[in-house]
């Protein structure tokens, strides 16, 4: 092992991610919008520059029936009309998350929010947000 070599956390942290990965086990308990949970999971990908993640989420995503032509516009979902407002919704919020900014007026983005979504799935689109972004980290840790 050189020092610039990545750790191999799964020998070293395993139950770590064991436990990481026994979240995402409960969060699917709950049946969130699977289509909308690949979208953000894809986009905080894109942002974090996370190529592994961006392969298996698209990889998942086409699994689930998404269409290629949807996918290859995430990066640009503001600027098309290939997604509905409930996902723009959440692809906003997504990003808000992903890059904090003190500037971001969350309470607005908030308010689009809850015009399509439940306190229970604000909650779970948080959470899983939030568990991208920490995987995302993980792996760009590997770069």
């Amino acid at each position: 092992m050189s020092e610039t070599s990545p750790v191999k956390y799964e020998q070293v942290v395993g139950d770590v991610l064991q436990a990481l990965a026994g979240v995402h086990k409960v969060m699917d308990t709950h049946g969130f919008d699977r289509t909308i949970q690949h979208l953000v999971q894809l986009r905080a990908s894109q942002i974090n520059g996370c190529a592994f993640c961006i392969k298996m989420h698209t990889k998942e995503a086409r699994q689930d029936g998404e269409t290629n032509e949807r996918l290859d516009r995430v990066i640009v979902w503001q600027h098309v009309h290939d997604f509905s407002d409930r996902e723009k919704a959440a692809l906003a919020w997504t990003e808000a998350l992903t890059v904090i900014d003190g500037r971001t007026d969350l309470a607005a983005i908030r308010a689009r929010l809850r015009q399509h979504f439940s306190e229970e799935e604000i909650g779970l689109l948080t959470s899983i947000v939030a568990m991208i972004n920490l995987w995302n980290r993980i792996q760009v840790s590997r770069h």
